[in-house]
């Protein structure tokens, strides 16, 4: 398999209209591609690092590759897949969260040297269009389009609202595509709506081409995503040790889709090595995903840190933190993000325990000696 078939291959679910075409134009010029990021959250989670993964693969062919701050629809919210209405963010959050988004993908992506990556934001151009523009941009797409999403049609179903800035969300994202005026653009299988009506505007518009490419998502064999499970979500701006564990509590089923998303390993013969020793694999598979984002020494540490805790005896309560006003205080500093608004999350999601038994109040009042476990790793010890 050449690097153009691997690059079009591995980790993805479908090529449209057609990946020899686009294969047959890989090889005749460089490309441009991107994929979007909203920052509804301060860090990248796994599922982005499936995207800059296969990013990766294209910048190293040589192709200018566009990593998308979505700060405008990040503000209007992506409805797919939701039941209901996401929150408006204001463009001060947005903001706020991509601050270190950089600095994360950066662990991925190149962005100095002879081909660099690009940071863009969309806000650059959606700001400035006025309506009579934007009402020209939406003649291009009908409602029967539009209402015949799988959760639009449910919440008509349960006489829920769908509102109108919702439908606006594909056009605005149609519209980073005709901006940009890229050829290609890469995104999880779940965004195939969004990234056709690209397709769709740039075609109107420009009477361009523009290919769309879908990675397949890290879900188990009952279709959920993994990496989101409670207490347990990986974000780039964790540790190496809390991803390397993280990655250990996948289920045996998704150590070889892993392999493929998640890394630079050749797949040839992992099925058979994971049949033979899947927990050897899953370790393997969590070093080479460690050693990517922090490097081979931090990987090395995560896996004894694993190791130590986990495989040669049962975990102990030897971090010790002092007497505070509330248990989510107290677990601020152990939680992915860092804040009070992620520990009352972790609380609220039933991923923190006080001696054995799930508290749900993150008021709760801890007492000297009290053992705090924060997710499946954290183990805290309230000391005087």
């Amino acid at each position: 398999m050449n690097k153009i078939e691997e690059a079009l291959t591995r980790g993805v679910q479908q090529v449209l209209p057609d990946k020899k075409l686009l294969a047959d134009l890989m090889a005749k010029r460089k490309i441009k591609l991107y994929q979007g990021f909203d920052p509804s959250m301060p860090s990248l989670h796994l599922g982005n690092f499936v995207g800059l993964m296969k990013l990766r693969q294209f910048q190293k062919l040589g192709h200018e590759v566009i990593f998308l701050v979505g700060d405008f629809t990040g503000m209007i919210g992506d409805p797919t897949d939701k039941l209901a209405t996401r929150p408006k963010l204001t463009r001060e959050q947005v903001l706020a969260n991509a601050k270190s988004w950089k600095e994360q993908a950066g662990k991925v992506l190149d962005f100095e040297g002879p081909n660099a990556a690009k940071i863009m934001f969309n806000s650059d151009w959606s700001d400035k269009i006025t309506f009579k523009e934007l009402i020209g941009i939406t003649s291009n797409f009908t409602v029967q389009q539009m209402i015949e999403r799988d959760m639009f049609q449910e919440r008509l179903k349960k006489n829920e609202p769908i509102y109108l800035h919702e439908f606006l969300y594909p056009v605005a994202q149609a519209e980073d595509s005709v901006m940009m005026d890229v050829d290609l653009e890469i995104g999880g299988n779940d965004q195939l709506f969004n990234m056709m009506a690209g397709r769709t505007l740039m075609k109107a518009v420009k009477n361009k081409e523009k290919y769309v490419l879908t990675t397949k998502l890290l879900v188990d064999a009952e279709g959920k995503k993994v990496g989101k499970t409670t207490g347990n979500a990986l974000f780039l701006d964790s540790t190496p040790e809390n991803f390397y564990a993280g990655i250990m509590s996948f289920p045996d089923s998704v150590i070889e889709l892993g392999f493929e998303l998640l890394t630079e390993v050749p797949l040839e013969g992992i099925k058979g090595k994971i049949k033979e020793n899947p927990m050897e694999q899953k370790k393997y598979l969590a070093f080479e995903v460690v050693k990517l984002l922090w490097g081979e020494a931090k990987a090395k540490d995560a896996e004894k840190s694993f190791e130590h805790t986990f495989q040669e005896r049962a975990p102990e309560f030897n971090i010790k933190v002092s007497l505070e006003d509330s248990l989510a205080k107290t677990i601020i500093p152990f939680t992915p993000r860092n804040s009070m608004s992620n520990a009352k999350e972790l609380i609220k999601q039933k991923a923190v325990d006080v001696n054995g038994e799930t508290v749900s109040d993150p008021n709760y009042k801890l007492k000297i000696n009290d053992k705090i476990k924060v997710g499946d790793r954290t183990f805290l010890k309230v000391a005087k």
